[in-house]
């Protein structure tokens, strides 16, 4: 009997345990359940980047926009559907490469609209969506500086956005191990064209596409060529809250939706092959043939 009564005892403290614990567990869980926290607030919070041209950027009205903005707009038409609301306010988080991460990670920012690579290591701290756009890691200097190649680096002063891989990648090159280069961070990607612009770093080393977005909106765009050997092809993605298994599942199916039907082939001609806002410069960058993949195959498997 005395045996019984211990089992009993302990049977009712580790329910009262369980049930002293649940209430934490479900507020654990509703901060990673995003559809959850859109349906009891009526709102979403899009991260975006103020110079990211093309992807996401302010428009003459300071207003956020871009293919990556455009993405995310469909995005909040299924989430309309899914959680039967009629509307859904958008809310706007400016971001940088530095904070775009722990953003997203504390629930600021609901997805990133912006132009975040997908890597395996970031994995480990957030979501991602199936790729979005993929190019090739290259750098941009001025057309009469001679270099032409990272060996021409030799004793420069190379500029990168805070927060991107940009550096890590050149020092990893063959070419790039044993030069005597300085690093000199922008805090943004318009900031670090600045600094070629003006003559402080001879090279900006960042996605191809993203240069390309640079010299369209510079006041003297012949002025600059994007250049050298590619440091690698990445892949761009959405950005979102990790461990929530449904508001992947969502992004997934929209974004691989968009593909599949043309509408993403359509969407990037009208960001890349055509007069955007505000100056209705066109960026002209052809959809190349790591993007065609990646619209075929949708993949969020990073690199």
């Amino acid at each position: 009997m005395p045996k019984l009564r211990l089992q009993i005892s302990f049977g009712a403290a580790a329910l009262a345990v369980a049930c002293t614990l649940s209430p934490f567990a479900a507020a654990h869980a509703q901060e990673n359940d995003t559809l959850a926290k859109i349906k009891a607030s009526g709102a979403i919070t899009f991260g975006y980047r103020e110079s990211s041209f093309g992807f996401s950027y302010l428009d003459g009205n300071l207003k956020p926009v871009g293919y990556s903005i455009e993405i995310c707009n469909r995005i909040v038409e299924a989430v309309k559907t899914e959680l039967k609301l009629p509307a859904i306010e958008i809310k706007y988080q400016a971001v940088t490469s530095a904070n775009r991460m722990p953003l997203v990670q504390n629930g600021t920012v609901d997805i990133e609209c912006g132009s975040t690579t997908n890597l395996v290591e970031r994995q480990k701290q957030v979501a991602f969506s199936p790729d979005i756009f993929r190019y090739n890691v290259r750098m941009l200097v001025k057309a009469g500086s001679g270099i032409r190649s990272i060996a021409d680096l030799q004793g420069k002063t190379v500029a990168t956005t805070s927060g991107t891989t940009s550096f890590r990648l050149l020092r990893e090159a063959d070419r790039g191990r044993s030069l005597e280069v300085t690093n000199l961070a922008g805090k943004d990607h318009s900031d670090s064209f600045l600094l070629v612009e003006s003559g402080r770093a001879q090279a900006f080393v960042l996605d191809d596409i993203l240069l390309a977005g640079q010299i369209a909106n510079a006041r003297n765009p012949k002025d600059f060529i994007i250049t050298g050997e590619s440091l690698r092809t990445e892949n761009q993605s959405l950005m979102f809250r990790k461990d929530d298994a449904a508001f992947k599942a969502l992004v997934d199916r929209v974004v691989s939706g968009m593909m599949k039907s043309g509408e993403m082939e359509k969407l990037y001609a009208k960001w890349f092959m055509s007069p955007i806002p505000p100056k209705g410069i066109n960026i002209n960058y052809p959809l190349n043939a790591e993007t065609k993949e990646a619209f075929a195959n949708p993949s969020s498997k990073g690199i």
